[in-house]
């Protein structure tokens, strides 16, 4: 097939806070000293921002490297934290605070913004498009592109127009071929070109697995005389206690009446029967969440999963023809529950190093070592090994003794306890047998504080041509969709967030039918399904949700 092809001087993969740094910051080091140098970013959203998804408590340190003036330049920063409080649920009505002296340091918030994270990337989109980067929403890159050497050479964008069984439809376009000296692949959390390139170059061979969360995430519009502008909640234990399962949640009041509410399920949990979806549900039904959101409206809708392994669980990141950033890298600290200030540094200490190696040697294809140097003498690297045992603090010890470990470790040691804990077990190998797990009953939802998924997804305006390939794929066609079903009870359609996985009967067979139009781009089961045989790949460009307030 002939495809069209645009040639740059480096190509970015994906709009969020990683990539972005990286576009701009490359723009901001030729304007300064009056080179050329083109600069390509991709996002497979419909728009820049379209399927940005997190909490999110904003630390603003990258923020003021990139931009040092980005309040005059109208940053959408607007609500400071005022105040922060943890809690932990010891039932389903009972609440404990925390006092503040017993909270793992990581977790203050001073001087930190509860922000739209979408709102923030379309933001960064446009100060990229003014420094002369060219943003390309819309076009998902479906596949990594080599040179006879397997160096990479840039990337190919997915095909438009085609059919269910790959045939070519009226108006079928082809992907266009983007041609960089560098790629930059910042994807976010399980990016499907970062998993690829982790395999082809044995970027993990000294790391531990990467660990997940499922991050599910509502905003809502509360009453006014419940809304607290800056008031920041986090709370563990209840209702995921009930499974022995760890994780924690948040509700962050921003402004003009509209708060969001979120839970975070770590993706290590054992019990097949376990939907994250039912157990965000039923927290919103606690005493400490409902006497916000009681007659409030839920405007919005939307669930991702985030890479929470740490310093433990960071792959190499460069490689021939390019370099691995931010959540696509696994780059988020665990221990502040934060993400965005360390990928934005990561992309900018990508810019500086593709800038100088351009400044010796413009040449295509090369492995740049020197961002390991870089990344190893950053701030980022510094806060990853100081707080590098509390994930694996909690998956060991469990989340009230592993924030009691954590506790010490960070507040009395500041990190620098003479080992580091491992956690070599992936997250899609813990489940247990279906047969030796205890059912879960989870109550009907109310419709006032608790949803069905298809309502829940009707509020994220996701949306797929019905009409084009599955982007859920098989590694191995032999072992077909449903393979779990009688060792796991099909845990796909319990675990995915949206209705994407569902079990039908047809007589006296059961099946998995896959709803693909429904995907969040999550990458739940990508993560968690026990066979490791479905493949997440990116569908047709701008397909998916189109979040507007995450």
């Amino acid at each position: 097939m002939q495809r069209e092809a645009m040639e740059f001087d480096v190509v970015v993969v994906g709009g969020g806070p990683a990539g972005l740094s990286a576009a701009i910051r490359l723009r901001q080091l030729a304007i300064a000293e009056g080179r050329e140098l083109s600069v390509c970013l991709v996002e497979k959203g419909a728009e820049v921002g379209a399927h940005i998804m997190s909490g999110a408590v904003f630390e603003p340190g990258a923020l003021n490297e990139l931009f040092p003036d980005w309040q005059s330049m109208g940053a959408p920063l607007n609500t400071p934290v005022q105040s922060d409080e943890i809690f932990y649920l010891s039932s389903s009505r009972l609440s404990i605070r925390v006092p503040g002296v017993f909270v793992p340091r990581t977790m203050h918030n001073d001087g930190n913004y509860i922000v739209s994270l979408g709102n923030l990337c379309r933001w960064l989109g446009q100060q990229a498009e003014a420094l002369g980067v060219d943003v390309f929403p819309g076009f998902p890159a479906s596949d990594v592109l080599y040179d006879e050497e397997g160096r990479v050479r840039g990337v190919v964008t997915a095909d438009m127009g085609a059919g269910r069984t790959g045939e070519q439809k009226m108006g079928f376009t082809p992907g266009i071929e983007l041609i960089g000296k560098q790629t930059v692949f910042a994807e976010g959390c399980r990016g499907h070109l970062g998993k690829q390139l982790i395999s082809k170059y044995h970027l993990d061979v000294d790391s531990d697995p990467q660990h997940y969360g499922l991050g599910i995430k509502e905003v809502w519009d509360i009453p006014a005389q419940q809304h607290v502008p800056g008031l920041v909640i986090h709370s563990t234990g209840w209702p995921l206690t009930g499974s022995d399962t760890q994780g924690g949640a948040f509700m962050y009041h921003l402004e003009d009446g509209t708060v969001v509410i979120g839970q975070v399920v770590d993706l290590n949990y054992h019990n097949p029967h376990l939907s994250p979806f039912d157990e965000f549900q039923q927290l919103k039904h606690h005493p400490l969440y409902e006497q916000y959101l009681r007659g409030g409206s839920r405007i919005s809708y939307g669930a991702r999963a985030i890479a929470k392994g740490g310093l433990q669980s960071l792959p190499r990141m460069h490689f021939p023809g390019g370099l691995l950033i931010g959540c696509d890298a696994g780059t988020l600290n665990f221990a502040k529950i934060k993400g965005s200030h360390t990928a934005m540094k990561s992309g900018m200490l990508a810019a500086e190093t593709i800038y100088e190696a351009f400044a010796v040697d413009e040449s295509a294809g090369q492995d740049l070592s020197a961002y390991a140097r870089k990344f190893r003498a950053s701030s980022i690297y510094e806060e990853l090994h100081q707080q590098r045992n509390f994930g694996p603090a909690m998956h060991r010890f469990g989340n009230l003794l592993g924030a009691a470990y954590a506790w010490i470790d960070l507040n009395l040691f500041n990190g620098t306890l003479p080992w580091t804990l491992r956690d070599s077990r992936p997250d899609h190998s813990t489940l247990d047998l279906a047969g030796s797990a205890s059912v879960i009953q989870y109550p009907r939802p109310d419709n006032v504080l608790s949803f069905d998924k298809s309502s829940s997804v009707y509020l994220s305006n996701t949306n797929h041509e019905e009409d084009q390939p599955c982007h859920l794929t098989l590694r191995d066609a032999s072992i077909p969709i449903g393979f779990n079903l009688p060792n796991y009870a099909e845990p796909a359609q319990r675990y995915c967030p949206a209705g994407v996985y569902e079990v039908v009967q047809e007589a006296s067979q059961s099946r998995l039918q896959i709803n693909a139009q429904n995907c969040l781009h999550c990458k739940t089961c990508d993560i968690k399904d026990p066979s490791q045989n479905i493949v997440w790949r990116a569908p047709e460009g701008g397909g998916g949700p189109n979040y507007t307030s995450m």
